[in-house]
């Protein structure tokens, strides 16, 4: 599956996360222990580590796995966050606290999630939140995910706890 270079929204600009934007994501966010708080990785200590996660997005890209995209402010092309859609459908972002509630993130899923949802070849998106976590549920639901259900002790968050935690399940199907 390919998908497209870049994406463009009123007041966004998504593009295909590249190598050069590690000390960005370090500095808005990869670093940030509230941001980190409820993913699935601990916040990052270096600008390496942060370039090594993005060979890993690079990787995963060209083998038609998964498309990150950073998310870039148009007035200022500030780098706020991230998004990606797996090539089966798994959805995943994370967005700068200096924007949360803005409805940036939610803007960013929507276009990923309508460009999704027009490839043959996915037939369901699904991402899923902690439980604790219900602006996350937000920006799914007003993407168009439905609620699916609890899924327990379905993932690990190492920044709240060493044990599996529930998550909220999302998707949207054709």
């Amino acid at each position: 599956m390919m998908a497209p270079e870049s994406f463009e929204t009123p007041r966004l600009r998504l593009r295909a996360a590249r190598l050069e934007d590690a000390e960005a994501i370090f500095t808005e966010y990869a670093q940030n222990p509230a941001v980190a708080k409820y993913v699935v990785w601990k916040p990052h200590q270096t600008v390496a580590e942060t370039r090594d996660f993005l060979r890993h997005c690079e990787d995963g890209r060209r083998a038609g796995r998964v498309f990150p995209y950073v998310v870039l402010k148009k007035d200022d092309d500030r780098l706020i966050g991230m998004v990606e859609i797996g090539s089966e459908g798994g959805l995943g972002y994370v967005l700068a606290q200096a924007y949360w509630g803005r409805g940036y993130m939610t803007e960013a899923v929507t276009v990923l999630v309508g460009w999704a949802m027009g490839q043959d070849q996915i037939r369901r998106i699904h991402a899923t939140c902690d439980v604790d976590n219900p602006a996350s549920a937000r920006v799914m639901e007003k993407a168009g995910l439905k609620f699916e259900g609890i899924l327990p002790r379905h993932s690990l968050h190492p920044n709240i706890s060493s044990e599996a935690r529930d998550a909220l399940s999302y998707s949207i199907v054709k």
